[in-house]
């Protein structure tokens, strides 16, 4: 099938792979939407497939616009049937609390069940980058500001590392299999205990489009070119929360940015607490925002699309 069919009435049709590519939302979700919901209401052909009209496309788009001003799914429809669906949402209507508490308490208790239904549900009806900025990086936020000196806190991260790398890294193989965008290395900070971060991290750049290679160990520093060339990457991030030694950090990334022949980038929390002690170096400084920092990592390395 071609990138869109032509209606009988001349109407130009887009099925569901091009609708995903056009608007950033990933084909299951879509299907969700319209399953459960009745969001969007594709035509079909005679073999079943679903085609959309430029009409469905904008309703995806203001169906965005909505859940990122914190509105439930399962409120969307009401608010885009109703004359005026341009004014803001009624108060209250946001249910990202929620989810945050649940998703922190369900961590806390080590409630593995509860975490996979949180993380399904989540992934499967809203884009990526809603539930990162929304749900999944505050969340952390909030279990690492927890996390100190109690009994049972290693146990927490630990426990929400290894689900996540399970799922997350599921996510990426499939993803890295349909691929066409740069291959980015995702490699642990120096003196950095969690995975979180990047895991997160690693998330987003898939979203993007990215073939992600992740590392869940330290690599010395003097074996990364080795790896970038062996795995053919045209970048290499960090991400993390810890801060660090800061002699370390000053003193080896900057190096390191140095003999790589490619950029070489940092974000997380880790990148706002180092920013000053590396802001005359060659490391790109990608802030705590992951979208924010997908933007900058967009403008160090070729389109993700290609």
């Amino acid at each position: 099938m071609n990138d869109h069919s032509q209606h009988s009435s001349d109407t130009p049709l887009y099925p569901i792979r091009e609708v995903s590519r056009l608007t950033g939302v990933n084909s299951v979700t879509l299907r969700a939407w319209e399953r459960r919901y009745g969001l969007i209401q594709p035509q079909r052909t005679p073999k079943g497939h679903r085609l959309y009209t430029r009409e469905d496309i904008e309703r995806v788009e203001q169906v965005l616009q909505w859940l990122n001003r914190g509105v439930p799914v399962s409120q969307v429809r009401e608010l885009l049937d109703r004359p005026e669906a341009s004014e803001a949402p009624p108060a209250d209507v946001s249910d990202w609390p929620g989810q945050r508490a649940q998703l922190v308490t369900a961590a806390e208790a080590l409630d593995l069940e509860r975490l996979a239904t949180l993380h399904d549900r989540s992934l499967s009806l809203y884009p990526v980058s809603v539930c990162l900025a929304e749900l999944w990086a505050p969340a952390v936020r909030e279990l690492e500001e927890r996390w100190g000196e109690r009994l049972g806190d290693t146990l927490q991260r630990l426990t929400l590392e290894a689900f996540l790398r399970t799922r997350i890294g599921t996510r990426l193989l499939h993803a890295n299999e349909q691929a066409r965008g740069p291959v980015l290395l995702l490699v642990p900070l120096p003196d950095d205990p969690g995975t979180l971060w990047r895991l997160l991290a690693a998330l987003a750049a898939s979203d993007r489009g990215y073939r992600v290679a992740l590392l869940d160990t330290e690599l010395p520093f003097g074996e990364l070119p080795l790896a970038v060339e062996a795995l053919g990457a045209n970048g290499v991030l960090m991400a993390g929360s810890h801060a660090g030694r800061s002699d370390l950090v000053r003193r080896q990334l900057p190096r390191l940015a140095e003999q790589l022949e490619v950029p070489l980038a940092l974000c997380g929390p880790v990148a706002r607490i180092r920013e000053a002690d590396l802001a005359d170096s060659g490391v790109a400084m990608l802030g705590d925002d992951l979208a924010q920092a997908m933007n900058g990592l967009a403008g160090l390395l070729p389109p993700a699309g290609e």
